[in-house]
């Protein structure tokens, strides 16, 4: 028996193939987050504890006394596993088909849910937390300048928060500008380090200073309304830091 010889559509397959591979090899070239894959595996832990242990856990705490202790270690731990799971999740889907690598959302989307369903369901949701999450580190970012500068200058001229804004969100356009992911892993190193002492200056400072004498611990409000809203206040302050790390 013989082989059957290439047909006209089966050349024309094969060549259109072939244009959507080097198109796709030729984003992933000028994309930073794929342009370099030459990273070692610390580089991938500093990035993963910069965004694990972001400025949104300085919130957690004031969501704790919201909570209340048991409905409160209950959503730490819900979120600890969702947290991991969604991390084994993507790491697992990352080259679930073989040849081809899932390096960004979207591309998840569009293989579960089409070429242009998968892109209208993942791309506004990433849109909406991204935006959010930016304007958040932009205000804080700039307000947390603005501190610093009236404590260590307290009898300098008044500088307004919006140009504080402004020279923070300056640094961050820089920085954006950069080559590939494995430039900034510098400023990883360095944001990782101040995430995980500033977690540990809060949970170190609370153990030592202990049970205060004429401290309640239970729940602000006074009425059940206002106890369910700073239920549900609690755990939108949950969610951001939350949100920030799967989409990162």
């Amino acid at each position: 028996m013989g082989t059957q010889a290439p047909t006209a559509q089966n050349s024309y397959d094969r060549a259109d193939n072939d244009e959507k591979l080097a198109k796709q090899k030729a984003i992933d070239d000028w994309l930073p987050i794929t342009s370099a894959r030459n990273a070692k595996w610390w580089y991938s832990a500093f990035h993963n504890v910069t965004a694990m242990v972001g400025a949104g856990v300085l919130s957690l705490p004031y969501a704790m006394s919201e909570l209340g202790w048991g409905p409160g270690v209950v959503i730490m731990i819900l979120s600890w596993i969702i947290t991991l799971y969604t991390l084994w999740q993507m790491v697992e889907m990352h080259e679930m088909v073989p040849g081809k690598r899932f390096d960004r959302y979207h591309e998840l989307g569009q293989e579960a849910f089409g070429e242009k369903l998968g892109l209208w369901i993942v791309v506004p949701q990433q849109l909406i937390c991204e935006v959010g999450v930016d304007i958040v580190y932009m205000v804080t970012g700039g307000t947390s300048l603005k501190k610093f500068h009236d404590t260590v200058c307290p009898e300098c001229k008044s500088i307004k928060l919006t140009f504080f804004i402004m020279i923070f969100a300056s640094v961050h356009f820089v920085l954006s500008h950069l080559p590939n992911f494995n430039s900034i892993s510098g400023v990883s190193l360095a944001a990782a380090v101040m995430s995980l002492s500033y977690s540990t200056i809060a949970w170190g400072a609370s153990v030592d200073k202990g049970v205060q004498p004429n401290v309640h611990y239970s729940y602000k409000a006074k009425s059940t309304s206002g106890t369910v809203f700073n239920f549900l206040s609690a755990l939108g302050e949950w969610l951001l830091p939350m949100l920030g790390t799967m989409w990162y």
